[in-house]
């Protein structure tokens, strides 16, 4: 391939001959544009009519080319090209590379509230409904109706039990060794670290197992849920359950959360439990109480209503995880950035909601003298 061409000031003709098929002759590529910014010819002309196979890297040259002439309003002659290569440059200009943002009118005031009022109402009643369409899965799941295979449940049994134990381990035993120094900051002020460990097990076990249960079993089972049957969505799989007259609540939706329930609870318990331990590390290790004691003024600060408390939390927090993450993902939308906005609503919404829930049951609990 060859690339000639004669220039003055007033014009400039580039000759193409040969085939240009991954031409790399990077020397007269920069010569030419050199010549062309020192020159600028008033009239570019090129000719073609000697070409012979070409890629879209002669393309790309003459693309160039045109935008050096358009930039500096010279003249340019298209017409000795092959007219296939023409329309091909045609096409490579047509495109708007820098579309301009549209201007999203914005709605008054007042309609706008109406708008979002609505808005909220209807989410309201969906969410509502599927609750309802999830409380008449379990039931018909204890009578034995369901449609859900047994395989489902035990896999959905296995992500959320075992696989979980390691890391809810790891992060309650931080949150008690975390809650111990900060309780020994004020206690040691009085003399009465002895106390950390009374604080440690109340903590535990009446919320702060649960919460850490929680937030964590939404990030991790949560989000799973919803890009899991968030990506059947998008592979229309749920509209073949619906197809066969089956419900998508107890094929999709029952096993996971039924799994979660049975899980959390335990989960609870461990995380009690390593918090315990935790506290008694920085006890022990830092404070220098004996473990005998330490676990002397724990076992008289545990109480049963403390852990039935805890554990209580720890079901409500499960059942509010599994329905987030398997709603978002049956109303997943049906592109691949849809299921990771799904994943993203669903662990966001189930942390507020368990927020929103502890607040609400520990007033109720309050009230009663619990």
């Amino acid at each position: 391939m060859t690339i000639a061409y004669k220039a003055d000031r007033q014009h400039m003709e580039i000759t193409l001959s040969g085939d240009y098929l991954s031409f790399s002759d990077e020397e007269i590529r920069q010569k030419l544009f050199a010549d062309l910014k020192n020159k600028r010819p008033a009239t570019i002309v090129l000719n073609g009519q000697e070409l012979g196979q070409w890629d879209s890297t002669l393309a790309v040259v003459l693309f160039e080319v045109i935008k050096f002439a358009q930039k500096h309003s010279l003249h340019i002659d298209l017409s000795g090209l092959p007219e296939n290569l023409r329309h091909f440059l045609d096409l490579a200009f047509a495109v708007d590379r820098k579309p301009e943002a549209t201007k999203l009118s914005r709605l008054p005031f007042l309609e706008a509230i109406g708008s979002k009022t609505l808005d909220i109402y209807h989410s309201s009643r969906k969410g509502s409904a599927f609750i309802k369409q999830v409380l008449i899965s379990i039931l018909k799941g204890l009578s034995g109706k369901a449609v859900m295979r047994r395989i489902d449940f035990y896999f959905a049994m296995e992500d959320a039990s075992y696989k979980a134990i390691a890391i809810v381990s790891l992060v309650s035993f931080m949150v008690g060794l975390i809650l111990a120094f900060v309780g020994a900051i004020q206690l040691k002020t009085f003399g009465a670290q002895i106390y950390v460990s009374s604080l440690v097990a109340i903590a535990m076990t009446r919320i702060m197992g649960a919460i850490m249960v929680g937030i964590i079993m939404a990030g991790r089972t949560g989000a799973s849920y919803a890009a899991t049957i968030g990506s059947m969505q998008v592979n229309e799989e749920i509209d073949a359950l619906k197809t066969m007259g089956i419900s998508a609540t107890d094929f999709l939706v029952l096993p996971r959360i039924t799994s979660l329930l049975l899980t959390i609870p335990f989960l609870t318990i461990l995380a009690d439990a390593m918090g315990i331990i935790g506290g008694g590390a920085v006890g022990v290790f830092m404070l220098g109480i004996s473990p005998h004691e330490y676990w002397t003024y724990t076992w008289n600060a545990l109480s049963l209503d403390n852990f039935l408390v805890g554990i209580f939390h720890g079901f409500v927090y499960g059942f509010v995880i599994a329905v987030c993450g398997c709603y978002y993902g049956i109303y997943c939308g049906r592109n691949a950035d849809s299921v990771g906005l799904a994943t993203t609503k669903a662990v966001v919404s189930a942390i507020v909601w368990m927020i929103v829930l502890t607040g609400i049951i520990t007033f109720l609990l309050e009230v009663v003298g619990l």
